[in-house]
């Protein structure tokens, strides 16, 4: 009776270590004395070692850091580009027998592309069309890792050094744009302002009253201001002018 307990015993706590429990993002690839055997999902299962062995692989998307790379543009100008791509298994079996490290390798290929494909484009390409930049980059690498059983979600270049010399010079070019943006406003204020004032002096040459109207509102605000300020309206000059040479006329008369 003893050695049927040790028995029973010993089967139990071998039963215990060939438990494995499997969480919701992840399965199990499995190999029977070294052969694959199959790919196990989420829950509880058992692995009767050591004539099994079981790889355990993640689901979920894995977020990798390029690391700085240092890129001549189609243009010849030196810069610094750091990236981040996002990637994650999607047939386990392939990730653990067709390749060692998913994503070492992952990694490897996403440095290399990002010099090839960011290499093939000048410096104003590159800011101004990184979406495709990213986009052709994001395909490139995913035609490398689906054969390892890994897709590329999304691939962001996040920085780009450009060389002090090159920043000095942008920031000049910047400058003298703003400058001639500058300029094409004024100039365009200055026409419309010459034009309004060409058809108002058309609408008072047209009517005379108007311009003593606009006389005597410009006296009115000039009045608010309570100043000592003496206007001579140019009406005012003009009869004057007729009063003198009225009175000259009676004087010549007599």
């Amino acid at each position: 009776m003893g050695t049927e307990y040790i028995l029973i015993g010993i089967v139990l706590f071998y039963l215990l270590i060939s438990i494995r429990i499997l969480r919701q993002y992840e399965r199990g690839v499995v190999f029977l004395l070294g052969k694959f055997t199959g790919v196990r999902e989420p829950g509880l299962t058992f692995i009767f070692v050591p004539i099994q062995q079981m790889t355990r692989v993640s689901l979920r998307t894995v977020t990798m850091q390029i690391a700085s790379q240092k890129i001549i543009t189609r243009d010849n100008v030196s810069i610094d580009i750091a990236a981040v791509a996002y990637y994650r298994v999607t047939d386990p079996e392939k990730a653990v027998i067709a390749i060692e490290d998913v994503y070492n390798a992952t990694n490897q290929i996403s440095q290399t592309t990002v010099r090839n494909v960011v290499g093939q484009f000048s410096l104003d390409q590159l800011l101004a069309e990184t979406s495709k930049i990213n986009e052709q980059i994001k395909n490139v690498i995913d035609a490398h890792t689906a054969p390892w059983g890994a897709q590329v979600t999304a691939v962001e270049i996040k920085d780009i050094a450009l060389p002090d010399n090159m920043q000095r010079a942008m920031a000049k070019e910047a400058e003298a744009e703003r400058e001639r943006r500058a300029k094409i406003v004024a100039a365009q204020g200055e026409f419309q302002a010459a034009v309004k004032l060409g058809e108002a002096a058309d609408i008072i040459t047209k009517h005379p009253v108007a311009l003593q109207l606009r006389t005597l509102q410009t006296m009115a605000e000039i009045s608010i201001e309570k100043n000592s300020t003496i206007i001579f309206p140019a009406q005012f000059m003009t009869t004057v002018k007729e009063a003198i040479s009225l009175l000259k006329k009676d004087s010549a008369s007599k």
